[in-house]
Parts: structure tokens; C-alpha cells; sequence
């Protein structure tokens, strides 16, 4: 077994046996500390892959024993495979990654769906970004990596679907990612200042304060791709910038990643408004769930308006998740299902 201080790991060595028809699968990983992670507290790691591929896996050691179909097997040692590499690198293996890594499983050696993207072949591995603090971040689904080559592409892209698809935080860590390389020379982070009938007069504090509530996700994901000191030295000098979406008006946004959240509850005059800031050399990435609008009764989402009026105009992407897209938790995979099967006709 190879020291983990080398300072050239070798890639993970895997024996594998099958038997003639090809049913069995045994994969001898050389670290077993690494195996551990990539197995999970408990083998939960495991126990998901059997869930998700109908196969049945043994654990014993730094070896895994694989029993199913030819297809399911080959799968599952994809996925392992994956995993250990992922763990290799120096990650914890969280669910999360387990269901990308699954996903991706699936996609090696297939076309992507013809309703994701005409122009792509096969295509061996999801997209990624990356920035200083987190390193490498892998799309977990075919959406996403449609979601992250689109904002490569594109100068505005929208972005529909329901909460915990991961919209919002690949929109922020693709803005950061832009900002480390130099391609714009700031961030802009909106939302619109309307939740659930909450108006901010009825808020304490300076205006300031009165907002901050309103776009606490966005902070939250800027925390996640860059060091904290970077991001208050950032919001001081203007590097960084997060307001309500009012604050826009009159503005031109040059050499800027501008990323407009919640955009549900943006009235279609605040939409058009939003989309004619957008200036020389800038970016702009536009999110939000039409199923979840804030809005007043009858009143018609600017998101909505905007996504059929545009989509399809050269230099705009527009990508939509579904229920089965949702990376935060299986139990909220469910909800968001049982809701979209009860809007259904």
C-alpha cells in the first residue's frame, strides 16, 4: 500500500474478477482508508448503489463484491470507480456524491437525451467548475452539466426548476470561478425583495439590514466558494455586490457577472428592466422556481414572460430542472415529485 504523502499518487489499482456471464464483479481497492470513505458510515454509500441499480454488494475490507445483471454490474463498478478516485483526490464521499456519480454511470458510453442538447455527442464525464477555495466542482446530472456548459457558452442564460437542483449555488460558484480568472471584474448578486407578502418596511434596522434576509442563500454560497475574508474584503470595496433587485434601475453593468435569484417574483416590468442593464463584457444568470411566485394575485412572473420571449435568440441558454433533478436530499426529490404530480392535469 502506498503512502498517502507520495507526492504523485498513482491512480487506484483495481483487480477485477467476472465470472462467464459476467454477473460478478470483485473490485480490490489498494487504500483501504480511502475505501472506507468511498463505502460510507455504516455502508451507506453501498447500500444506495444497490438501492439505485438493483444490485446486491458485500463490503469486506478494502474489496467489494458485486452481484446483478451484466449492465448493473458494469454500472456499479463505474460508480465505485468514480468514488475512489473522487476519495483519492482527497474528498469525503457525502450521498450527494454517490447519486452524481450514479448519474454519470449512466451517461458513459450513452447519447445525452435528445431534449438536453442536440449539438452534443457522447460524452465520457459531466462538466465541471472550479475555484481556489473548493477546487473541482463536478455536475451530479445531466441538467446541471447542461446548466454549467450553457453558462460557459452564453452571455445570459435562465435557469427553471424547483428548489435544491442546485441552481443558485453552481450560478454563484461559476460567477466566483469567472472572477478568480479574471473575465469580469466583479459580481453582482440580486433577488427580488418580495417573500411570502413580507414588505421590508415592517423590518428593523438600516436598509442594509433590512435586506440581508432576503438574500442570505447568496451569501451562503459565496461562503461556500470563497475564504471569508475574501468576501468582506470584496462586499467593502465593491467587488463584490449584493442588493434587492430595485437597486438596479438606472444602472449599466459592465465587465460583471450579474446573477439575478428568485426570479419568480420579478414583475415583468422589474424583468426587462433587470435584462437591459446588461453591459460590455459582462454576464448575466437569471434563477428561479415558477412554481414558488411571491407575487400578488394575477399579478404574471417576469421569469415566465421572459423565458418564452427569448429563448432561442442567439447567446441566450435556457435550461430546466425537474423534480428528478434534485441533489439536496431524497426525501425533498419526493416532495418536489409528489407537488409537480398534483399540479399535473
Amino acid at each position: 500500500m502506498r503512502s498517502p504523502s507520495q507526492t504523485r499518487p498513482e491512480p487506484p489499482r483495481l483487480r477485477t474478477d467476472r465470472n462467464a456471464d459476467a454477473s460478478e464483479i470483485t473490485l480490490a481497492f489498494e487504500d483501504n482508508r480511502i475505501a472506507s470513505n468511498v463505502f460510507g458510515l455504516y455502508d451507506q454509500n453501498i447500500a444506495k448503489i444497490e438501492r439505485r441499480l438493483d444490485v446486491s454488494a458485500n463490503a469486506n475490507g478494502n474489496h467489494v463484491t458485486i452481484k446483478g445483471t451484466s449492465e448493473a454490474c458494469e454500472q456499479a463498478r463505474r460508480v465505485l470507480e468514480s468514488l475512489y478516485e473522487l476519495g483519492r483526490r482527497g474528498h469525503s464521499v457525502t450521498l450527494g456524491d454517490v447519486d452524481g456519480a450514479l448519474e454519470e454511470g449512466v451517461l458513459q458510453g450513452s447519447l445525452f437525451p435528445k431534449d438536453k442538447d442536440k449539438e452534443e455527442g457522447p460524452r465520457a464525464s459531466f462538466d465541471q467548475i472550479g475555484t481556489r477555495k473548493r477546487g473541482a466542482v463536478r455536475a451530479r446530472n445531466a441538467a446541471q452539466d447542461l446548466y454549467l456548459r450553457l453558462l460557459k457558452r452564453h452571455e445570459l442564460v435562465f435557469a427553471e426548476g424547483p428548489a435544491g437542483t442546485g441552481k443558485t449555488w453552481l450560478a454563484v460558484g461559476h460567477a466566483v470561478s469567472l472572477l478568480e480568472q479574471g473575465v469580469v471584474e466583479r459580481l453582482i448578486l440580486s433577488r427580488p425583495a418580495v417573500e411570502a407578502g413580507e414588505r421590508l418596511g415592517f423590518l428593523p434596522g438600516d436598509m442594509r439590514e433590512k435586506v440581508d434576509p432576503y438574500l442570505r442563500p447568496i451569501y451562503d454560497a459565496l461562503y461556500d466558494f470563497m475564504d471569508g475574508r475574501i468576501v468582506e474584503r470584496g462586499l467593502q470595496t465593491g467587488m463584490i455586490e449584493v442588493a434587492p433587485l430595485a437597486f438596479m434601475r438606472g444602472r449599466t453593468l459592465t465587465s460583471a457577472c450579474v446573477l439575478l435569484d428568485e426570479a419568480q417574483n420579478a414583475t415583468s416590468m422589474q424583468m426587462k428592466m433587470f435584462l437591459t442593464r446588461l453591459g460590455e463584457g459582462s454576464r448575466m444568470i437569471i434563477t428561479g422556481d415558477p412554481t414558488q411566485t411571491d407575487l400578488p394575485p394575477g399579478q404574471k412572473s417576469g421569469l415566465s414572460e421572459a423565458v418564452s420571449l427569448l429563448t432561442g435568440l442567439e447567446g441566450i441558454g435556457h435550461v430546466r430542472f425537474t423534480g428528478a433533478d434534485v441533489v439536496r436530499h431524497d426525501l425533498v426529490r419526493r416532495i418536489v415529485d409528489a407537488y409537480e404530480g398534483k399540479a399535473a392535469p
